[in-house]
């Protein structure tokens, strides 16, 4: 089992199984068992899911986020990526969409996330789109720490 630790400002949220935390001071997370969270800095506003890999990206977000609610978004996943696989020639994108979409069967939803993250430059390449991917780089903040069992 690893354990993981992780870093917030004050001011900031982490959404962990569902639940929204903020915290009032710098202060460090420290979690022992498996755990899917999200930090503030990677939630995409629907405002800015402006194109079909961005707004599959929030449909993930919102599985991590709101987990007791999650068959609606998984439907509204498998449906939109079928779409996508239909329409898109980029062989990169196909590819990783069938990645995700096997991260998301595999209920590895934070891992789909970034997965699908990493496919936004791309679609902005191909739509002739010179904007920053989203999210902007952010310091790393987390550690992970390995402990005898190893990560699973």
């Amino acid at each position: 089992m690893a354990t993981l630790r992780i870093s917030l400002r004050p001011g900031e949220r982490i959404f962990v199984n569902g639940a929204v935390l903020k915290v009032d001071r710098k202060t460090t997370l420290e979690f022992l068992n498996d755990v899917t969270f999200l930090l503030e800095s990677h939630v995409m506003q629907a405002e800015d899911a402006t194109t079909p890999l961005r707004q599959l990206y929030f449909v993930v977000q919102m599985m991590i986020m709101d987990p007791n609610n999650s068959e609606a978004a998984r439907q509204l996943f498998q449906s939109s990526r079928s779409l996508m696989l239909k329409t898109y020639r980029n062989r990169d994108i196909i590819d990783g969409l069938t990645e995700a979409s096997e991260l998301v069967e595999r209920n590895r939803c934070f891992e789909a996330l970034k997965r699908v993250r990493s496919l936004i430059p791309l679609e902005d390449e191909s739509l002739g789109k010179t904007t920053a991917a989203f999210p902007p780089p952010q310091p790393e903040r987390t550690e992970l720490r390995l402990a005898a069992g190893g990560v699973r």
